[in-house]
């Protein structure tokens, strides 16, 4: 069986020439979420279970990033994705890019946990609703670009009484520096493998995010790490 061999070269001048979206600058997970300072909750446990309700409004970051990992995926697509000539390395680009792994799994973390889990579109919409729960969720990642193979994902969810006051965060970060070049001529299924580390950072991130929400769910928050103040 013959394996496919990719020139550095050509990969790399395949990735220069094109246009692939770079990771956005971060902002504060609350930046334009709340218009005045938001104080501690007096709760030790975040209310969940069978009869609490959870609205969710995704952070500036969250937005952002959904979008940016729209431009990646579309350009692996149609953009720089068409001059790479093997299939399987144009699709783990596009595989690799899901704009909505994170937020997708967040949200089905969280229906484990809740009655029932809304997402709104602003505050004002969530405060006209009146959730018992409220999370702020943060999603950022990092893929790679041609002058960067490091891969980062964070991902957080600060939740807040009936209130709107702080309980506690959950989250997960992952990251991992891969080689700067593929060596030359290198066998197209190690290429594959090194993209397929973008998805992997992703899902270890999320993975670190459900084990973080089940020790804020079943511990005192005061046993549990907390947002900076």
């Amino acid at each position: 069986m013959k394996l496919a061999l990719v020139s550095t070269l050509t990969l790399t001048t395949v990735l220069t020439g094109c246009s692939i979206p770079t990771a956005p600058s971060a902002v504060s997970p609350l930046e334009g979420i709340f218009t005045e300072p938001v104080g501690r909750s007096n709760a030790l446990l975040i209310p969940n279970g069978s009869n609490v309700s959870l609205g969710i409004v995704y952070s500036q970051n969250t937005q952002t990033n959904r979008a940016y990992l729209q431009d990646y995926r579309a350009n692996a697509g149609t953009g720089f994705g068409q001059s790479l000539l093997i299939d399987s390395i144009h699709d783990a680009f596009v595989t690799t890019s899901n704009p909505d792994l994170a937020v997708d799994w967040v949200k089905a973390s969280l229906q484990r946990q809740f009655s029932s889990v809304t997402v709104y579109p602003d505050m004002q919409s969530l405060k006209a609703a009146k959730p018992d729960v409220t999370a702020i969720v943060d999603s950022r990642s990092q893929l790679m670009t041609s002058r960067s193979s490091d891969l980062e994902a964070h991902v957080s969810a600060d939740f807040y009484d009936t209130n709107l006051k702080y309980i506690g965060t959950a989250q997960g970060h992952d990251a991992k520096s891969l080689s700067p070049l593929w060596a030359d001529f290198e066998p197209s299924s190690e290429i594959v493998a090194d993209i397929n580390e973008q998805q992997n950072v992703q899902v270890r991130a999320l993975q670190k995010f459900d084990q973080s929400l089940s020790n804020l769910l079943t511990r005192p928050t005061d046993k549990v790490a907390m947002i900076d103040n």
